[in-house]
């Protein structure tokens, strides 16, 4: 089952609380081509869920690490690796083995490490400062 949502950038809480609402899985992986608005709601989420720190796209370091009452959110930027290898490297499996938040962006890169139970949440552009983001519950 899919859930879709149209929003501005300027009530981006709007897709926030839509994610928070409809997924059933802390491992959200972010699909979406570039300059689509992945990094800025992810930004957003991880506020929202409560941490104070400085979000930023982990592009260069593959993985940040936000701090979140007593747990840890973890996000992923799959961008510049070349193979699965250098995921397995920095020790995605054990991370995302965790009981904690997930957020992935460019996943396609290590397809045979995506877990089962997790959300893809789908961007789209729309005309502006729009965009749509689909949910797909993986049920």
């Amino acid at each position: 089952m899919n859930k879709a949502l149209n929003y501005n950038l300027k009530d981006i809480s709007l897709a926030v609380d839509f994610i928070i609402k409809n997924t059933t899985s802390k491992t959200l992986l972010f699909n979406g081509v570039m300059g689509s608005g992945k990094t800025t709601l992810i930004k957003a989420l991880v506020n929202r869920l409560g941490s104070t720190d400085n979000v930023s796209s982990p592009t260069f370091s593959i993985v940040n690490e936000y701090k979140l009452n007593g747990s840890t959110i973890f996000h992923f930027d799959f961008y510049r690796i070349e193979n699965e290898f250098e995921a397995l490297d920095i020790g995605v499996e054990d991370y995302m083995s965790k009981n904690n938040w997930c957020f992935l962006e460019w996943a396609e890169k290590i397809p045979n490490l995506i877990p089962n139970n997790i959300n893809y949440i789908n961007f789209k552009l729309s005309d502006g400062n729009y965009r749509t983001i689909e949910i797909d519950l993986n049920e």
